[in-house]
């Protein structure tokens, strides 16, 4: 029983610590934010904040992980739904607009900077995994002119981001559906292909 109140208390922390950073993200540049910062935002103390986390990059990283899971839980969700007989591809993608949408200051705030690059770092990888995910459960493996996995891997994440970036320069003003669309329409080419 104890275990569990310790977990909840952590989680709660973990929880205060992670809104503090983005609370002070949407105030000024991530590299001018310090622990300090942090700590007095989320109203905890250091030695609570090291407990938890080496450095303010390694908390944001951590916040990334519960995006991590909910994607999959999407891919998962996506691909059970089949239309037309045939398991939706990119399930994560729509899920991903949609998040972004629903937190378009945030993203918008950590494109430049430190910061930008460890949260895209962090979305690149994520995506990666989702997309090497659906590989392994769909595609014709190997012929003599087959386009090596990673390679697939590597086009489609680069194509997302690219549009995501397209997207939020753009002050995201179309509806996620559309964006999505659009994405999937030019990127399954990649993925229907034969791999190696």
């Amino acid at each position: 029983m104890l275990d569990k109140k310790t977990d909840r208390r952590s989680l709660r922390t973990q929880t205060l610590l992670h809104e503090a950073l983005i609370t002070l993200f949407l105030k000024k540049d991530y590299e001018a934010v310090t622990i300090k910062d942090i700590v007095d935002e989320a109203n905890v103390g250091r030695s609570t904040f090291y407990a938890h986390f080496t450095g303010k990059d390694d908390l944001l990283r951590s916040g990334f992980e519960k995006l991590r899971a909910f994607l999959i839980d999407q891919q998962r969700d996506a691909f059970a739904k089949k239309q037309n007989d045939e398991p939706r591809l990119l399930g994560f993608s729509l899920t991903m607009f949609e998040h972004t949408r629903s937190h378009i200051d945030l993203y918008r705030a950590l494109i430049g900077g430190r910061g930008g690059i460890i949260c895209l770092n962090c979305i690149r990888q994520i995506l990666a995994d989702l997309v090497r995910n659906e590989l392994t459960e769909t595609t014709a493996k190997s012929s003599a002119d087959a386009v090596p996995e990673e390679l697939v891997v590597q086009y489609v994440v680069g194509a997302y981001m690219a549009v995501l970036t397209w997207w939020l320069d753009r002050k995201a003003k179309l509806p996620p559906e559309k964006i999505d669309e659009m994405f999937r329409r030019m990127a399954l080419q990649g993925i229907l292909s034969p791999i190696t």
